[in-house]
């Protein structure tokens, strides 16, 4: 049926925008790329490989084996197609197992080698996935298999420089992407960066996450099964090592053996890695609970317009910057926004009117393998939206005009390209002024059969003339009824209907009681009725016919127009970068205006003043509790006690989400904020079973804290809730004191939450180690006595001085008192039993004085930007700390003797 919504648009497009002179360098970096010139031409050459002989294995595996297209070759790559290496066009090597063909492709981070033997598999999302990446590479010569999963921008920046060093001889990706599916923008993207690379492209059914699961846990080694932990929601590096595996046994007739592989996940190198289950745990993007809710880190920070702008905040939440430089341009950008309310407010107007400015792109660069009425009008929808977007540019333009931030500047220059307004002048040649994108499917239908220009093409305009004279007729139809039955009708429209009668019974008197029988189809909707009728239907079919030619004769136009505009059609690239980085921007502008959040500053110290959790301070109604953080590389270890309910793990999340804040630009609830860049944020939250693994709890609590301790490094962040409770006290204590000596070995600031008070004895041992505990409070009710305890939530020195709180947490349940007290009696003989004095030996005191002391001075000396009054009073005061340290150690000394 005509006039049926059909703006919904799916698969990729090509681009050559990925001509940059930026370099292989995170696609997350704010400042706009520009276009370079380009240079040099490659020789496409074919990969030395072992291969089976006979050509059936390909066709039985769904392969479509082209090398790539010889073309021109972006200054971000530097082409080496000399004499030696090819000859006629194809590269003169030996074809033995182990051996590879020279790559055509060099750059500063990988230089060309004369042994390759790298493949590289790589598929994208699809649908709202789209920008979501998956990669699995394995060199022939060394039996290792890496993973990466992460998202991309429209550049796709990540994928190249990541392919770039892996210096591969074949990539591998889905038939879909390729020419067959009409040629995705990646594939088209990696096709101009490595000329000199063989592609392959297998069926899509290879790409198939559950079997990739399959493949790793078969073939990774033993040493290296803490991967399964941080895989196994990758869907998409999992498609990849699928496809590239299955690839390897045809390529190779040969298969790996079980355990034998070493399996590695890298995250992107410019970015801060959180692994899926520190995600779901902190809740950044779902909520645990329900998964509707907005209740999370992107709920509370969402206030994009567009589906771009939301993406990319998405994508920076789950993969946050971990580049200084980067994190403060877009902070100056924030700040501006929130200085300047005629920028702010002017930018909201302006970005809120664009569409998806990726999706539009992606079916702009299509070619349709059939030409029917539904293609036609499709494509005349997307001009339309071209033409809107493109109209949307000078206002843009305007706003950005007096701003003063870099990252503001860089994206003004940016829309100073001459193509929006070469590509907009060429459209309305050919597309009436006056045409624009509108909501409403009559509205739609009648900006598309009037979108081009009259004049243009007579027989066109003959077609919107007896299209015009069937509407009138339907109105003058529609009217006639009216008066023929007295009835107040009126011409409405719909996509699935067509044009149809509709009517409200306000007082009106149906003749007899009932419909006329030449009423059909009739339906009601409250007191609103509709229906039609047979003459009606006929002119509904009249005006398809009209609408067909329309179309038609519309799109032949619009593909000429199409086809002029195409080679400058990639400055959209630019504008979508622009778009979603001002949306996100002003998103985070906007999350300030509702709380009252500060600005972080990055040092080598995480201190955060009356910092609160940004989730609940949505969700309550009331100012959730705050409290302040003190990390630092003297005290990077905080063991952190109280009672149950008292507030832990709360504070723990709310440290965490605070920090991923700061890493994507944002402004964080508090009142002073200082962090030190994490390069990964690990947490190990929660007890349950998992039935997938065939984990227990004790087991999954292992993998878990066995996976940080594989991967922390010196600049992470860790995050420990609890650990050892799936086992007996005495391993617990156990398990805990060893992983936090471990931990104790890294400069990573570590948050170790527990109920073993014994890990408190660490503070002793360790000068870098700080107890703090939740403080609670004992009242006793006047008339009965009875004592009850106060959550005050408020985080302290110290350790916890509370016993037995598991049994005041029982005690609020429905278990009978007797169970309660005995359990006491118990508790209480087994507590004096294990009951042993731990006091420090005066000497260690005095060691941890001097030990604070130092790293303070430190401290200040590097980040300190005083004024000498200022600086004198706080040294005075280290000073005063010092003494009293000392004292507190003397008067150990005396105690004892």
């Amino acid at each position: 049926m005509f006039g049926s919504s059909t703006e919904e648009v799916t698969g990729g497009g090509t681009s050559e925008y990925g001509r940059t002179t930026r370099g292989p360098t995170d696609t997350t970096s704010d400042c706009p790329p520009s276009a370079s010139s380009e240079s040099g031409a490659s020789t496409a050459r074919r990969p030395c490989l072992p291969r089976m002989s006979s050509v059936q294995s390909h066709s039985s595996f769904g392969l479509g084996r082209t090398p790539l297209s010889s073309g021109r070759t972006p200054l971000l790559l530097t082409s080496t197609s000399d004499s030696s290496h090819s000859h006629g066009g194809t590269p003169g090597l030996r074809r033995t197992p182990g051996s590879a063909g020279a790559t055509g492709t060099s750059c500063s981070s990988a230089s060309t080698t004369s042994s390759a033997s790298v493949i590289v598999a790589v598929v994208e999302g699809r649908g709202l996935a789209r920008g979501e990446i998956g990669m699995a590479s394995l060199n022939l010569k060394s039996p290792e298999l890496v993973l990466s999963q992460f998202a991309d921008t429209g550049t796709y920046a990540k994928v190249i420089t990541k392919i770039h060093i892996s210096v591969p001889v074949e990539i591998l990706m889905p038939d879909t992407a390729s020419e067959k599916g009409r040629g995705t923008k990646l594939f088209k993207l990696i096709t101009e960066n490595f000329p000199g690379v063989a592609f392959t492209a297998i069926q899509r059914k290879y790409f198939n996450e559950r079997k990739g699961l399959e493949y790793i846990q078969q073939l990774c080694a033993p040493e290296f099964g803490t991967v399964l932990m941080e895989v196994q929601a990758k869907y998409y590096c999992l498609a990849a090592a699928a496809a590239l595996l299955k690839y390897l046994e045809f390529l190779q007739n040969s298969v790996y053996a079980a355990k034998s592989l070493k399996v590695s996940f890298r995250g992107s190198e410019q970015t801060a890695m959180i692994d899926s289950a520190s995600a779901t745990n902190l809740e950044l993007v779902v909520n645990n609970r329900d998964h509707r809710s907005e209740h999370t880190l992107l709920g509370v920070l969402n206030r994009t317009k567009t589906p771009g702008g939301a993406r990319r905040l998405r994508s920076n939440i789950l993969e946050p910057l971990a580049d200084v430089d980067s994190i403060n341009i877009r902070l100056d950008a924030v700040q501006e926004l929130l200085q300047d309310e005629e920028l702010l407010f002017g930018l909201q107007n302006a970005i809120g009117h664009f569409l998806d400015i990726d999706q539009l792109l992606s079916v702009l660069v299509q070619i349709p393998k059939q030409e029917t009425v539904q293609v036609a009008e499709a494509k005349i929808t997307h001009v339309i939206q071209l033409k809107h977007t493109l109209d949307l540019v000078p206002r843009l333009r305007m706003v950005l005009k007096n701003c003063n931030t870099a990252l503001l500047k860089a994206y003004s220059t940016a829309l100073e390209d001459n193509r929006f307004d070469l590509i907009l002048e060429q459209i309305k040649t050919v597309i009436n002024h006056d045409t624009t994108y509108l909501k409403g499917s009559l509205n739609m239908r009648t900006q598309k059969c009037y979108a081009v220009r009259p004049n243009i093409n007579e027989f066109l305009d003959i077609a919107r003339r007896a299209y015009t004279e069937i509407v009138d007729d339907i109105a003058g139809l529609v009217n006639q009824l009216g008066e023929k039955y007295g009835l107040p009708m009126r011409t409405s429209f719909s996509s699935a209907r067509g044009f149809f009668v509709q009517m409200k019974l306000e007082g009106a008197v149906l003749p007899e009681g009932r419909f006329p029988s030449e009423f059909i189809k009739v339906t009601k909707q409250r007191n609103n009725y509709g229906f039609t009728t047979a003459d009606l239907m006929k002119m509904n079919g009249r005006c398809d016919e009209a609408l067909r030619e329309i179309f038609h004769m519309s799109y032949v136009v619009i593909c000429q127009l199409l086809s002029t505009i195409h080679e400058h059609i990639h400055c959209l690239y630019k504008l979508s970068d622009a778009a979603s980085m001002l949306d996100m921007l002003l998103s985070l502008a906007h999350a300030c205006t509702i709380s009252d959040y500060v600005r972080p500053e990055f040092t080598d110290t995480l201190a955060i003043k009356q910092g609160r959790h940004p989730i609940l301070e949505r969700i309550a109604g009331q100012q959730p509790v705050s409290n302040n953080s003190y990390i630092s590389e003297g005290s990077n270890f905080i063991v952190i006690t109280g009672p149950n309910m008292s507030g832990k793990s709360t504070y723990l999340k709310q440290v965490a989400l605070c920090q991923v804040m700061a890493q994507i630009g944002s402004f964080v609830p508090a009142e002073y904020a200082s962090f030190r860049v994490a390069d990964q944020i690990f947490t190990r939250i929660g007890v349950d079973d998992d039935f997938e693994t065939n984990s227990s709890t004790f087991m999954l609590e292992m993998k878990e804290i066995s996976y940080i301790i594989h991967n922390a490094s010196d600049r992470s962040l860790i995050i420990i809730d609890e650990l050892g409770r799936g086992t007996s006290a005495e391993e617990g204590v156990g398990i805990c004191h060893s992983v936090c000596e471990f931990l104790l070995s890294l400069k990573a600031f570590t948050l170790f939450a527990t109920h073993f008070l014994e890990l408190c004895q660490l503070e002793s041992l360790y000068p870098n180690v700080e107890n703090q505990h939740m403080e609670v409070r004992h009242t006793r009710s006047g008339d009965t006595g009875a004592e009850s305890v106060v959550y005050t939530f408020l985080l302290n020195r110290g350790c916890s001085e509370e016993r037995h709180y598991g049994l005041r947490a029982a005690e609020m349940t429905a278990l009978p008192s007797s169970i309660i007290q005995e359990a006491k009696a118990i508790a209480s003989k087994v507590s004096q039993q294990l009951k042993a004095q731990h006091d420090s030996d005066p000497e260690t005191q005095r060691q941890r004085a001097v030990y604070h002391l130092a790293t303070r001075l430190l401290q200040t000396a590097r980040n300190s930007r005083l004024d000498p009054d200022s600086l004198r009073m706080y040294l005075k005061g280290l000073k005063k700390q010092y003494e009293a340290e000392l004292q507190a150690a003397v008067a150990i000394d005396t105690e004892e003797e």
